[in-house]
């Protein structure tokens, strides 16, 4: 087809595109390989506890893993709709395992943990989102929202999309099954926050946290804007005048509460950073201003850097406390003295039976809302003390559970933090949840943005670059085989703009295309392990 099409892509057209670093693509291909394992195969994502009752349960990892995937895709590969969605889905098919849900069955029976005034057990009830538990129901409220976001796809509306099936074998009076999809999901859970006078939902029972009930909230946020509604908005003003009226989110030394106590109406304190870390890096989407205002005084201790190597350490709660204490009375901040100081009067790090994941928050934490300094620091001391390790192509840190080293330097790795908080951190961008909770993308911009389609992580290929540059009309995709093998892939380009495209293959053109106004473009590929640049270009002269 005559064209007036350069023979050889333009340098600076693939340089103006930024493009994953090979650890960032070895993060989601990690969360694919755990999304398409079989069923009841939770392979490294085994956790301290073995009822998935803590912090490192199931239910995180997966949440995390697709919160990632959806800040990656937004931010970064917004063109790479079916690998993404492919994704998602399939950890929201994880996420509705029995193995993750199940263990509320007993935590529904509340206990003196949660409920020190409590005499006798409750009646318990297997399902796990129509009272309580948002630890679980508002993760799968986001995850679910994400997808209609971001793919503008009504899969989770559907009757029976969310399905409960609670089928012990040899234990009860038969199965249950308990239906819900993205609407009735959101009315349980606005249900449960209207009986608790909107100061949220709790988790365990008798215990709201402020951090589970951020995720719901920008989930409300993405279905109102979505179906036209803004209803988060009044959820908000109730929501905050309720904690106000509790002496707000914050304590006296400036970290947020750990969560409120209905039945005692009264706040529990929180003395790590965990808690606060996690809550701000979601907060951020709608409480942005006094987020980042409250960050320098909260990192206080907890964060120390080591100009010398770059990076930044993360310290034991016993270590910020007293670092905190010494600042307090005049210390020096950045003085070296004090940080040696504050080591010597915590003492060694013990081992605890129920250890946060505090490193995993941090790592989020500054990743929405700290410098690119900071973010650079806490990523190279993963890479320098928590033993980055590569399986297929996938790119994770295994569990240890030893502290930290004899020099104070933050050695401990969870399942939660290895398999999903570091890829979340590292795929992030600054005030990333921001950016989405102001622009979600709407069923109009979806319907006009030129994307990929037909290809996902199963193929064995990893994409770098997915990007529709707009002043260019240019697609731009690289992509190459984890593994070094040679993989033909055949992506399909639909929503591209009337006209003539040609199509280079590292930066040559290899054939030329008519696109109409209803029509798309379809090619194939040999990926391999060096990487390949696909691009179309449009012919802007005809």
């Amino acid at each position: 087809m005559p064209s007036n099409l350069p023979k050889t892509l333009p340098v600076a057209l693939l340089s103006n595109a930024t493009k994953l670093t090979p650890l960032q693509a070895g993060h989601l291909r990690h969360f694919h390989n755990l999304a398409t394992a079989p069923h009841g195969e939770w392979h490294h994502m085994g956790t301290q506890v073995a009822g998935q009752e803590w912090l490192d349960s199931l239910r995180y990892q997966l949440a995390t893993m697709a919160y990632a995937a959806g800040v990656a895709h937004y931010h970064r590969l917004p063109a790479l709709r079916s690998v993404f969605k492919a994704l998602l889905e399939g950890l929201i098919a994880k996420m509705l395992d029995r193995e993750v849900w199940g263990y509320w069955y007993l935590t529904s029976q509340s206990g003196v943990r949660p409920d020190p005034d409590i005499k006798e057990l409750r009646k318990p009830w297997a399902n796990p989102v129509v009272t309580e538990n948002i630890m679980y129901s508002g993760h799968l409220l986001l995850m679910v929202s994400l997808h209609a976001m971001l793919f503008d796809d009504d899969k989770y509306d559907a009757p029976d999309a969310l399905v409960f099936n609670w089928n012990p074998v040899y234990w009860g009076m038969g199965p249950e099954r308990f239906s819900y999809n993205r609407t009735t999901l959101q009315a349980a859970i606005l249900k449960e926050m209207e009986r608790e006078n909107w100061i949220g939902v709790c988790c365990e029972p008798n215990s709201i946290f402020v951090v589970c009930n951020q995720f719901p909230l920008i989930a409300m946020r993405y279905n109102g804007f979505r179906d036209g509604t803004n209803m988060v908005k009044g959820v908000l003003e109730k929501y905050t005048a309720a904690w106000e009226l509790k002496k707000g989110f914050l304590q006296n030394d400036g970290l947020f509460v750990q969560m409120y106590r209905p039945k005692r109406d009264e706040r529990i304190p929180e003395l790590s950073v965990g808690f606060t870390a996690w809550t701000c890096a979601f907060m951020n989407a709608w409480n942005s201003e006094e987020v980042h205002v409250l960050y320098s005084a909260q990192a206080l201790g907890f964060l120390s850097s080591v100009p010398n190597e770059g990076r930044v350490n993360v310290n034991s709660t016993a270590v910020a406390q007293a670092f905190r204490a010494l600042v307090k009375e005049g210390a020096d901040p950045n003085a070296p003295t004090t940080i040696r100081k504050a080591r010597e009067m915590a003492g060694p790090t013990q081992k605890r039976a129920f250890s946060q994941p505090n490193f995993g928050y941090v790592a989020q934490w500054v990743s929405e809302v700290g410098d690119d300094a900071t973010v650079e620091g806490i990523l190279r001391h993963a890479d320098t003390f928590l033993n980055p390790t590569w399986e297929r192509g996938g790119l994770f840190y295994p569990r240890y559970d030893e502290p930290e080293d004899a020099d104070g330097n933050w050695t401990r790795m969870d399942a939660y933090t290895g398999n999903a908080a570091i890829g979340y951190a590292r795929l992030n961008v600054r005030d990333g949840q921001k950016k989405m909770w102001e622009a979600p993308w709407s069923r109009e911009h979806l319907a006009r943005s030129p994307y990929v389609d037909g290809v996902t992580l199963d193929s064995g290929v990893d994409f770098l670059r997915g990007v529709w540059d707009a002043d260019a009309d240019a697609m731009i995709v690289t992509m190459g085989t984890w593994d070094g093998s040679r993989k033909t892939i055949s992506p399909v380009f639909y929503n591209l703009p009337e006209g003539t495209y040609g199509v280079y293959i590292n930066g040559e053109l290899t054939q030329v295309n008519s696109v109409t106004a209803t029509g798309s473009l379809t090619t194939t590929v040999v990926a391999s392990g060096q990487e390949l640049d696909l691009v179309l270009l449009k012919d802007r002269v005809r």
